[in-house]
């Protein structure tokens, strides 16, 4: 259980930050509500930010929520910085809401959404390092571990609450997960089009 819950909170916020943003545009397109956002003067940019902050921070109550759930039901407390850990998470977070974003300006249907971030997910958490060590994969699914933002973080998980990592051990984490995020919401702010 000390192997696996840092992990399992890692899947929680990936879940919710994923499912949700990836609804989230996609659902204004059915209401029918994108058009009246469309035609305001405010930029691509700032739409994707407001979509952005609250599921940004709803992760990271989630994971408060977990850590504290995972200390009361098992004991565990973080050998390292929670500060730590929230950094990278908050990091982390934008990388996975930048993908449901992507996702939801592709798609036209919150089903359709739903099924390709379901999708995704499923190839990230059973790819991440959960169930199965790194080490043991096949040499293909070890370079895939490489692109995969999951990966990191279970990994960083794993090192702060059971070895009380620093930000100093986890910096090159943080740094290719801080480029996957500003490609991933680069990406969805240029797909985002703005239509009159």
């Amino acid at each position: 259980q000390v192997f696996m819950v840092p992990g399992i909170l890692v899947i929680l916020v990936t879940m919710v930050g994923g499912f949700l943003s990836a609804l989230n545009i996609v659902k204004e397109k059915e209401v029918g509500t994108i058009e009246q956002i469309n035609v305001t003067p405010i930029r691509k940019h700032q739409f994707i930010l407001g979509k952005l902050i609250p599921f940004w921070v709803l992760g990271l109550i989630i994971l408060s929520i977990g850590m504290v759930i995972s200390w009361l039901a098992y004991g565990i407390v973080p050998l390292g910085s929670m500060l730590t850990i929230y950094l990278f998470a908050g990091v982390y977070l934008l990388v996975v809401l930048g993908m449901g974003l992507l996702i939801s300006t592709f798609v036209q249907t919150q089903q359709q959404a739903m099924l390709l971030s379901f999708f995704f997910m499923m190839i990230f958490i059973m790819l991440g390092g959960l169930y199965t060590s790194i080490e043991s994969m096949p040499d293909w699914a070890r370079i895939f571990t490489w692109f995969n933002p999951v990966s990191y973080f279970i990994e960083v998980m794993r090192m702060v609450v059971l070895k009380g990592s620093t930000l100093f051990d986890i910096r090159y984490h943080l740094l290719i997960v801080f480029l996957m995020g500003i490609m991933l919401n680069g990406f969805a702010v240029y797909n985002y089009r703005k239509r009159s």
